[in-house]
């Protein structure tokens, strides 16, 4: 297996210097883009695996190439910025970003969330493909999700929450453990984006079609039971 590729899009020289010498350290290989529109045409590259995207570049934002890329690709996306608002977090994971850190980071924090979400593309594809609760039905190969054979838009964080759910469902599922494996990574502290994607999903299925699928277990976590 070669080594893999990561795509670092950033326009301050010195800070995409010091994550290219860190990841060739590490036995990646590297490419940098300094602005959006080369970082969205080299992120198209089928040999990519990860992009390490900043939100705020010259010529397009990190969030258009995200928004873009996302109409053709799947790569992980670990965005960067130096905002440190829950609006912004979830903005970026709702037009299809992986993850999100907050500048100034720990590069071993970085490195520990790219091998996260290389592993966690690695067993994608071994993972049952539809999942049912009812009338609720998820299909993971198409993206689709449907109640009652009608079709329910979510973001990909949405749908990414709604599968771990009902992946595990009849189990309690902590925050910790749902931003472990839904956002990728150990976050200690903050996780009410947990809550406001939690009330996203609620807005689209349990209240629209008057169910209770999505409960919650105070001072525990959430639960979908079949």
């Amino acid at each position: 297996m070669g080594k893999k590729k990561i795509l670092i899009v950033e326009d301050e020289q010195k800070i995409a210097r010091f994550l290219e010498l860190e990841l060739k350290y590490e036995g990646y290989e590297v490419e940098i883009a300094s602005n959006g529109r080369d970082g969205l045409e080299k992120g198209k590259s089928p040999d990519i695996d990860v992009i390490i995207l900043d939100l705020m570049l010259p010529e397009l934002s990190g969030i258009e190439v995200c928004r873009r890329l996302r109409q053709t690709s799947d790569v992980p996306i670990i965005m960067l910025t130096a905002k440190d608002d829950i609006s912004d977090k979830v903005m970026g994971l709702d037009i299809g970003a992986d993850d999100y850190m907050t500048k100034p980071f720990a590069v071993e924090e970085l490195l520990a969330r790219i091998r996260v979400l290389l592993k966690r593309r690695n067993n994608n594809n071994s993972s049952e493909d539809i999942l049912k609760i009812g009338k609720l039905k998820l299909s993971k190969s198409n993206y689709k999700v449907e109640y009652d054979k009608e079709n329910i838009e979510l973001t990909k964080k949405e749908f990414e929450l709604l599968e771990y759910l009902m992946r595990n469902k009849n189990i309690v599922m902590s925050r910790e453990k749902i931003l472990d494996n839904v956002w990728g990574y150990d976050y200690y502290g903050d996780t009410n984006i947990i809550d406001v994607y939690i009330r996203y999903l609620r807005s689209k299925i349990d209240q629209k079609y008057n169910v209770n699928l999505i409960e919650t277990v105070r001072g525990v976590g959430y639960i979908i039971r079949e």
